[in-house]
């Protein structure tokens, strides 16, 4: 990628993440119980003990982080950072509201860390490292401040057929011409579900003892309608391409989104499968 793509990326996905972090904290419930598989597993690989320091990137409202600071506890420090300052206010009411007092909030870009080397005890990043202009540049700030021994745990999307939820929409704006086809290899959110590539990528940041697994979760809608919705307030791009249809495009993209999701009906509206590549290294 060159140094213009990539800065035209950063700035994409700030701006995204500043326009969707109001409707993404208004869905927070249904993102974190699509996710629970994740942030549990995420959890279970880093281990935190009481009195670690444990640091999240790009953590958005914070939830998975928020639970691995229960776990350190008083004498142990959770610092929960993201680049956008609407997502890190959001983080900021969802701690108070779990009442946490050994949270530090900070605004921070993930490709350029700024804390001391070998200053925390895990990493946390959950569908972060795959929409970074350069994941490589965070994940050596990553190795960078882990203390020997501590690990980092990661989620990522997997492949494209993997997960309908984002695809079914995505190729209807794209057919339609309300999204631009994506660019090889694919669009940001699937740039890292090879897991050939996640293990690469850590290995070329100098983490060792790399292992990936496949996470199921599951999406469920009960109609059309609220499947729209969802994707509308927290999916990105995607997103922000819904919002600013025209009711006869949306019309139009609800047909076909409806005839995509027949077959995943269930007896109350739909199931949709999904699939997130974890990692855990040190």
């Amino acid at each position: 990628m060159t140094t213009e793509a990539a800065e035209r990326q950063r700035r994409e996905t700030y701006e995204v993440a500043e326009a969707i972090a109001p409707t993404w904290e208004g869905r927070r419930a249904d993102v974190e119980e699509v996710s629970t598989p994740v942030r549990e597993w995420m959890l279970r690989e880093l281990s935190p003990q009481g009195g670690d320091t444990v640091l999240e990137l790009a953590a958005g409202v914070g939830d998975t982080g928020f639970d691995a600071a229960a776990i350190v506890g008083e004498r142990g420090r959770l610092i929960t950072t993201d680049f956008s300052p609407a997502m890190l206010a959001a983080a900021r009411r969802r701690g108070a509201e779990r009442r946490l007092a050994n949270v530090e909030y900070r605004l921070m870009d993930a490709e350029r860390v700024e804390l001391e080397a070998d200053s925390v005890d895990g990493v946390l990043c959950r569908f972060g490292y795959m929409l970074m202009a350069d994941p490589a540049k965070a994940l050596e700030e990553t190795r960078r401040v882990l203390r020997p021994g501590g690990r980092v745990t990661l989620a990522v999307w997997g492949t494209m057929e993997q997960n309908p939820f984002f695809t079914i929409v995505a190729i209807s704006l794209t057919q339609r011409g309300h999204l631009p086809p994506p660019e090889p290899p694919g669009p940001p959110v699937f740039t890292m579900a090879s897991p050939e590539r996640t293990t690469a990528l850590l290995e070329g940041a100098g983490f060792s003892n790399v292992r990936t697994e496949d996470v199921s979760v599951r999406f469920e809608s009960p109609n059309v309608d609220e499947y729209l919705s969802l994707v509308s307030d927290t999916s990105g791009p995607l997103g922000l391409a819904l919002r600013g249809l025209p009711g006869t495009d949306r019309a139009a993209v609800k047909a076909d989104v409806e005839d995509a999701l027949a077959p995943f009906a269930a007896e109350r509206g739909y199931k949709l499968p999904g699939v997130a590549l974890c990692a855990v290294a040190n």
